[in-house]
């Protein structure tokens, strides 16, 4: 029961984009299309996980036997920077389209608020490893749905007459408050 309570707040309740506003700059950026979108939701999930399991295990096994807690967000940031040129390699051989169809939004990962929030949070929740995993898993697909929604709402957007002082920028986020205020209606779930 307590790893679906973590997989239901996860995903619905505290989103890691509508609710803790980490994430954004791809949450925005990469929402244009639906296929893009699944893309970043899949290439997220893959380095969230891994890189939620990595920085624990470095956390629990390397910093904290060693006193070493203060060095915490740089080492977090290099495991994550290397996670995701793996990645990065991984696709071009893989999946050479979506590779092309990511393009410069893939070195967003690197820089994804995200993926670093989801590592520190894991600790600071003080959770154990399968606990660990379950968030990582359930805050990746919580971010991708977010993204994927997203995205098909720009995508009708894109075909509708919108005022020209709403074009662009302002009716995305204007939309992504609506979406956040939606998710606000799973809050008494949890």
């Amino acid at each position: 029961m307590e790893y679906i309570i973590i997989f239901i707040a996860a995903v619905f309740v505290n989103n890691i984009v509508l609710s803790q506003f980490l994430g954004i700059c791809p949450f925005l950026g990469v929402s244009k299309k639906i296929d893009t979108a699944l893309g970043m939701g899949t290439a997220v999930t893959f380095v969230l996980t891994i890189a939620t399991i990595v920085t624990f295990l470095i956390q629990k096994h390397v910093l904290d036997v060693f006193g070493l807690g203060y060095l915490q967000t740089i080492v977090f940031i290099l495991i994550i920077a290397a996670l995701v040129q793996m990645v990065e390699i991984v696709l071009k051989k893989a999946s050479p389209a979506l590779y092309q169809a990511l393009g410069v939004f893939l070195p967003l990962i690197t820089t994804n608020c995200a993926i670093l929030g989801v590592a520190i949070l894991v600790i600071q929740k003080e959770y154990n490893l399968t606990q660990s995993i379950v968030y990582a898993v359930s805050t990746a697909i919580g971010f991708a749905l977010a993204l994927v929604i997203f995205a098909g709402i720009r995508e009708q957007l894109a075909r509708t007459n919108v005022p020209a002082a709403m074009q662009g920028a302002p009716i995305a986020l204007i939309t992504a408050g609506l979406l956040a205020m939606a998710f606000m209606g799973f809050s008494g779930i949890v």
